[in-house]
């Protein structure tokens, strides 16, 4: 007993013998404490997690609802952990708002004065409150659907950092507070002005304060304009930046006097009159107030406006005027389908697209309106599935709408490419689609009229004679040094949505015809009515597909033929298309 009660630097062990057979020191005997201590906790923490996990025994004596899901919870362990959870819980000594006898419980909503916290969200931060260890974030939720992003700044990403500071925040749990503030501060430098916008909110209610000056900074340095400061910020957040903005002007202003050029007053007010008339849903003030200014739709980024803040009627209202341009940039270089694209709001960006918007079109940075709505969209939403009855997925919705559009047209007008560029591919997709045409033209007559008539196509001067000068001059190209750029891409655009609708009634109405013009573009057979021109082995080559070719037409006609007769269309074919056809088989 007196030895247990000596202090000793050692313990040793001996056999009966008298030999030594080990010796255990001081800090060795700390060093098996301590991983005993590690284990100990290891296990707790395995066991706590138990709690959450296991389905079988239920235990849990409270319930909290997020998303409205259920999470069964042990208030004495939030208690311990949170000062937040051992307040309400205290405040709360009737059960919530349960009645007698049932199971309280608390919805998240009514915990957040700010902010929002989803169902992920929660589930770490709460499983980090039972076992003190931070599980990693989700991928269905904190990350998007475009395979070329690295998510290490997307808008999905952010927003669950977001969502998880919040609710560090709300539980009032420091070192998790600590963690997430470090996370979003990784974010402000990466991401783009307008994803910056949900930190600083968040840093703004949770009082981060240097979180919150290095966003100020980052928006004031950018081109982020002072409506949407005024739209998205709180009063004294905005008004940071835009002092802020004013000082940094102000010393560039002093190193050169044409960095900056100051805004017309009147033009500001004109322009904010029309947008709050835009607040007010009221489009018949609009126009009033473009009577009594010298300021259009145009100038006043009226699309942009009602495209990111206002009802989707209001744009297709504006839209209706038909007084502003569908493509425009603005100031920030984006078209009024890239702010519908970050607003996400399919109700918008069909009427864009049905008024001629173009879906290929890129902001400054090479982002189109598709690719803003892939970085915007969790996986989570992007494939949720829609029950039956239910509204789809606006974010799926979007995406799906944009992607067609582009593989429905897909040279719809990206002119942020170089012009040159766009108009040689502009004339060679023309080119394919004028053959096409013109030989339908002289193969199935009455078909290519139908079709053209459809495609309002039939009056217009492109069509006339293309066979003819293809084969005068070989070239379709048209030059009027007159004409700029941009109007001779609106011009081919125009003529290639025409010829595309000529061609696509044609393969829904005349569908033998087209598999056969589909054959006969594949082989390069225009060439065969050159059946004189190369060698005498490509000559004979050319007869034979060119009499092959006949009699698919003959074949072909013959087919779609009975089948309009089916329907009480094919009685009216004309005589004067019977003799262009019996013209082309002499």
């Amino acid at each position: 007993m007196e030895n247990l009660t000596e202090p000793s630097s050692s313990i040793s062990f001996s056999s009966s013998n008298g030999s030594t057979g080990y010796t255990l020191t001081e800090s060795s005997v700390s060093e098996k404490v301590s991983s005993l201590q590690v284990v100990s906790l290891y296990k707790l923490s395995a066991s706590l997690e138990q709690l959450l996990i296991d389905s079988v025994g239920e235990y849990s004596d409270a319930d909290i609802v997020v998303e409205d899901i259920a999470v069964g919870v042990h208030r004495c362990i939030l208690a311990a952990r949170s000062k937040f959870f051992d307040a309400l819980f205290k405040k709360e000594k009737k059960g919530g708002s349960a009645g007698k006898g049932s199971r309280p419980r608390y919805c998240m909503s009514d915990m957040l004065p700010f902010g929002n916290v989803g169902y992920e969200a929660f589930l770490i931060v709460l499983s980090y409150l039972y076992t003190g260890k931070l599980k990693p974030s989700p991928a269905e939720v904190s990350t998007c659907v475009d395979d070329g992003c690295a998510h290490d700044a997307c808008r999905p990403a952010i927003n669950f950092s977001v969502e998880l500071m919040y609710a560090s925040a709300i539980f009032e749990v420091p070192e998790l507070i600590s963690l997430f503030q470090r996370r979003l501060f990784n974010f402000v430098e990466k991401a783009h002005v307008e994803d910056v916008i949900p930190i600083i909110l968040a840093a703004f209610h949770c009082q981060l304060t240097q979180l919150l000056d290095q966003c100020i900074h980052r928006v004031a340095r950018s081109d982020l304009d002072s409506i949407s400061l005024e739209k998205e910020f709180p009063f004294e957040v905005a008004e940071r930046i835009k002092l802020l903005r004013d000082k940094l002007q102000g010393v560039k202003l002093q190193a050169d006097d044409s960095a900056m050029i100051p805004e017309d007053p009147l033009r500001e007010k004109s322009t904010r009159r029309i947008h709050k008339a835009l607040d007010s849903d009221d489009v018949e003030l609009v126009k009033l107030l473009l009577t009594e200014s010298n300021i259009s739709l145009d100038e006043a980024n009226a699309l942009h406006y009602a495209a990111a803040y206002c009802d989707p009627k209001v744009v297709s209202q504006l839209l209706s005027l038909d007084l502003a341009d569908v493509n425009l940039r603005n100031a920030r270089g984006y078209t009024v389908l890239h702010v519908a694209a970050l607003r996400k709001e399919p109700s918008i960006i069909v009427p864009l697209l049905s008024r001629g918007a173009c879906a290929l079109e890129t902001t400054l940075d090479g982002r189109s309106a598709v690719s803003i709505c892939k970085r915007l969209t969790r996986p989570k939403d992007f494939h949720a599935k829609t029950e039956k009855g239910q509204k789809s997925n606006k974010d799926r919705l979007c995406i799906n709408v944009l992607e067609q559009e582009v593989h429905r047209n897909p040279m719809a007008g990206n002119s942020s490419r170089s012009s040159s560029n766009i108009t040689d591919d502009l004339h060679l997709k023309l080119l394919c689609l004028e053959n096409r045409v013109a030989f339908a033209r002289l193969l199935f007559p009455y078909e290519a009229q139908l079709a053209m008539e459809n495609a309002s196509a039939d009056t217009t001067s492109e069509f006339s004679s293309i066979l003819e000068s293809k084969v005068s001059s070989g070239n379709l190209r048209e030059v009027d040094l007159n004409e700029t750029p941009i109007a001779q891409n609106k011009r081919l655009l125009s003529r290639m949505e025409a010829l595309s609708k000529t061609v696509e009634t044609g393969r829904r109405y005349f569908p033998h015809c087209s598999e056969i013009l589909d054959n006969f573009m594949v082989d390069d057979l225009p060439d065969s009515f050159y059946l004189e021109e190369g060698s005498a082995e490509e000559q004979e080559f050319r007869r034979k597909r060119f009499i092959e070719l006949k009699e698919d037409v003959q074949k072909a006609f013959t087919k779609d033929k009975a089948e309009l007769e089916r329907v009480g269309l094919g009685s009216s074919l004309s005589t004067s298309s019977n003799k262009k056809r019996r013209k082309f088989q002499s």
